[in-house]
């Protein structure tokens, strides 16, 4: 299973936090999404995904576009982490009133918990480990999104994935070892 982040836009460049904002992708966010379809097909050893899912944010389908996949459906829980309250705004302008505030740690006001964000990053991966049997998986999403995924495929609650690192235009691949979930790769990029 293929996780692939989308390009860079000038709020992930800013640091801003970016849920539901439909913000687009930077020159160097689109370049930087070709380059990943290149990584991507070397490695899926060239073959063709059976399925892609991709987040319904233009900054998903633009990615998944650059990158040469065709998305076989949008699926809306793909979408980023909802903030709430602390939608385009940085983690220390956040911090100027929640001191210590992450979104690992704290609540997004009118927005997600980790709890919500890790139920749907499980029925995400389970339609995703279910069509793994006809082939390669790819889904197309978001920075902290594809974090939770990660954490949730390894059996860790969706607050670890604090512990992963996803770029844009990153690769992640999950994967199993003697039929127990793992991590192949984590956060690959290639950079034009």
């Amino acid at each position: 299973m293929f996780l692939l982040r989308h390009g860079e836009t000038e709020w992930s460049l800013s640091g801003k936090h970016t849920g539901r904002t439909d913000v687009p992708l930077t020159e160097r966010g689109r370049d930087l999404a070709g380059s990943a379809g290149n990584l991507g097909v070397r490695l899926r050893g060239g073959t063709a995904p059976a399925l892609v899912l991709s987040s319904p944010r233009t900054r998903a389908l633009v990615t998944a576009e650059l990158a040469g996949l065709i998305v076989d459906r949008v699926d809306e829980r793909l979408a980023e982490w909802d903030y709430g309250d602390c939608e385009g705004r940085t983690t220390p302008e956040i911090r100027e009133t929640t001191p210590g505030w992450t979104v690992w740690t704290h609540p997004c006001p009118n927005g997600e918990d980790a709890a919500q964000v890790g139920a749907r990053a499980d029925a995400v991966l389970a339609e995703a480990q279910a069509a793994r049997a006809d082939g390669d998986v790819v889904l197309v999403g978001h920075g902290h999104f594809s974090r939770v995924l990660i954490a949730r495929w390894i059996g860790l609650p969706a607050t670890e994935g604090v512990r992963f690192t996803m770029d844009p235009a990153a690769w992640s691949v999950l994967g199993d070892e003697r039929g127990v979930p793992s991590l192949v790769h984590v956060n690959l990029r290639q950079v034009p």
